[in-house]
């Protein structure tokens, strides 16, 4: 017997739940990203500079990518809640870690070097992933 519009349904507001908190959660990554690292992307990104819109490119999907795994793999809304706020942590630990190895960073971003925008990006959507999987238990 085929579903009914109602029954296919019925998950919506499920759906809406995890979506809302995940779009959430990336608005706050994203606010506070920007917020932590000593050069201003989104201006640098506006005056057409690539190296920070591929920087900030690769923070975002290295933190979406195990938010999705968090989605996926969660029994509730709080377990979501906690694995989402361990991706951001790990996502912002790379950033502090990465400026490490590349002192020059914000120097870099400013002066629209590619390689450090491209090296930050690879660390980030590598913790991402690992990250990612590592949620899969």
């Amino acid at each position: 017997m085929p579903l009914t519009i109602s029954e296919s349904l019925a998950g919506l507001p499920v759906f809406l739940a995890y979506f809302g908190l995940a779009l959430a959660f990336c608005v706050l990554y994203c606010v506070l990203y920007v917020r932590i690292t000593p050069y201003a992307e989104y201006r640098l990104i506006r005056e057409g500079k690539i190296a920070p819109a591929i920087s900030f490119s690769g923070a975002i999907l290295g933190f979406v990518i195990p938010l999705a795994s968090a989605v996926s793999h969660s029994i509730s809304l709080l377990d979501m809640i906690a694995w989402g706020a361990i991706a951001f942590v790990v996502q912002i630990l790379v950033f502090f870690v990465t400026q490490k190895i590349f002192s020059s960073l914000a120097h870099d971003m400013e002066n629209d070097r590619i390689p450090s925008g491209i090296m930050l990006a690879v660390f980030s959507i590598a913790a991402g992933i690992l990250n990612a999987a590592c949620m899969t238990y």
